[in-house]
């Protein structure tokens, strides 16, 4: 009631902004019931100079990047950056660049201490100062770090989550950094799980940084940021969870150009704006289709075997995750009759075919850093949106590669141990949720011929207990986490006896054993 009669009493409120700021109650205009007044401590600085506007960001900070690879990267930010020569930096990216491009020209002068990140990738720089002991690299899973930034932001310290429970995440051990002679320095440590209906999830702590570094599409003069396409990203998180975040946008509107609904992020989050001088947008990985190409093929070999067989999976309005590889070329051959959604982990939902070179865009890619396009209906969101689709098991198929899985479900698809370690990506968060199917997609044995269906797993795992289903190009097998696997489909011309001996454990044949399907076009 007192609140009712302050407002009633014509007075008007408004608000003393800043980090610590309260209120104060000023009169109010007798043309003006009530209004909300904000102090321009709230608004975003610009600046004309990317040097201006990281300058103070001091050696040994710690600095949030926005980007999935090379897509959405603040360059001319990151440009600065290498002009004031800062040295020590901890920085928390998706991804760690290309040796000369985005966050590898900051590894090139050595001006990184420390990154935690999900995917290394193909940067040779990077995984040469760590296994030289001149880098800690602390690999995170993708979901699990966008929610680590987006809760850093939020104000929440720490979280639960099923993902990485069972493996080296969970257990800790994990190199961080080596000593030059090539012996362990660090090493990550052990996570505290606990139970919850029945599953165990690990404790994750909040991410926050002192500085983040954010590229846009356009920004308003209030601070108001929007992104373009699947260049939003990691971007969206990154802008909340640091003391002062500095962002980077192609252009600069005045204040209503932008509906209020269509905002992705709120000028409360900006301290610091620039329009970038210009933008190379390299593209990582282009991938093309010509002009009137069919979409698969009628080539028989192995590989096909799997891909025609994996296209079984689909069903009409399923909301699927596919990894690189067979699972994305299984997508080829959806029937024109059934409508399967495609998710991809760095934001978009409605995945559509590779582009034809004219739609060739840098802002629109996939998971593998692919160009990509979209079909009508698709949807674009940020990372950790992303993963809580993931996570929740809201996805009703996730199929992906495997280097092994044992006969209980367990995956490794990650890290093979003396070789080089790409890291884990996405894979951990899209076998996490038994709400979703995992189907893996692989050859029967290694090149070496030894068997990748195992009795136990002897590489580092993705998943514990998680695989529902097995594909390759002998047999199909249904897992069980507890009975096992069961041989259900074989291929023309093999016995059970020559499944058994290319595969490392014990299985039991399905009294309904069938001829390994293929899809039909």
């Amino acid at each position: 009631m007192a609140a009712l009669r302050l407002l009633s009493s014509g007075l008007r409120l408004g608000a003393i902004a800043g980090r610590s700021g309260g209120a104060r109650i000023v009169p109010a205009r007798k043309d003006c019931a009530l209004c909300f007044s904000t102090s321009p401590r709230h608004q975003a600085k610009f600046y004309t100079d990317a040097v201006e506007a990281v300058k103070d960001i001091p050696h040994d900070a710690t600095v949030l990047m926005g980007g999935f690879g090379i897509c959405g990267i603040p360059e001319n930010l990151i440009g600065a950056l290498l002009k004031t020569q800062v040295k020590g930096l901890t920085v928390v990216s998706n991804t760690v660049g290309l040796d000369d491009f985005g966050l590898g020209l900051l590894l090139a002068t050595k001006q990184i201490r420390r990154i935690i990140c999900s995917y290394v990738g193909e940067n040779a720089l990077c995984e040469n100062q760590y296994l030289a002991g001149e880098l800690e690299l602390e690999l995170t899973p993708q979901g699990t770090l966008a929610e680590r930034i987006r809760a850093g932001g939020a104000g929440v310290p720490a979280f639960y989550t099923s993902t990485g429970y069972g493996t080296l995440v969970q257990e800790g051990g994990a190199p961080i950094r080596y000593y030059d002679d090539g012996h362990l320095a660090v090493i990550s440590k052990p996570r505290e799980v606990r139970e919850f209906h029945g599953h165990h999830y690990l404790l994750e702590e909040a991410i926050k940084g002192d500085f983040a570094l954010v590229k846009g599409w356009k920004a308003d003069r209030s601070g108001n940021v929007i992104f373009r396409k699947s260049a939003r990203n990691f971007n969206v998180p990154v802008c909340k969870a640091a003391e002062t975040t500095v962002v980077e946008v192609e252009e600069i509107v005045e204040v209503g150009s932008f509906s209020p609904e269509d905002i992705h992020v709120p000028s409360i989050y900006v301290d610091r704006l620039i329009k970038g001088e210009k933008y190379e947008k390299r593209i990582e990985r282009l991938a093309v289709r010509q002009e009137g190409a069919g979409k698969h093929t009628s080539e028989d070999n192995l590989r096909t075997r799997i891909i025609k067989r994996a296209a079984l999976e689909f069903e009409d309005g399923m909301y699927a995750n596919l990894g690189i590889g067979i699972p994305l070329l299984a997508s080829n051959f959806i029937s024109p009759n059934m409508t399967v959604h495609l998710q991809s982990e760095n934001g978009i939902l409605g995945l559509g075919p590779f582009p034809v070179q004219s739609e060739v865009d840098a802002d629109l890619i996939n998971a593998g850093k692919q160009t990509v396009t979209v079909l009508p209906g698709a949807s674009f969101f940020s990372s950790d949106e992303s993963f809580a689709m993931i996570r929740g098991g809201h996805l009703g198929l996730t199929m992906l590669g495997g280097m092994q899985v044992s006969k209980y479900g367990d995956l490794a698809n990650w890290m093979i141990p003396g070789k080089k370690v790409k890291g884990m990506g996405g894979a951990m968060d899209l076998v996490s949720s038994p709400k979703t199917r995992v189907v893996v997609t692989m050859e029967h044995c290694s090149k070496a011929n030894e068997p990748k269906i195992v009795d136990k797993c002897t590489m580092p795992l993705t998943g514990k207990r998680c695989v529902n289903r097995i594909i390759t190009e002998r047999a199909v097998f249904n897992v069980h986490p507890k009975r096992g696997l069961t041989l259900t489909e074989l291929w023309e011309g093999l016995t059970v006896d020559d499944i058994k001996k290319s595969t490392g454990c014990a299985f039991t044949v399905s009294p309904d054993l069938k001829p390994m399907q293929q899809i039909t076009m």
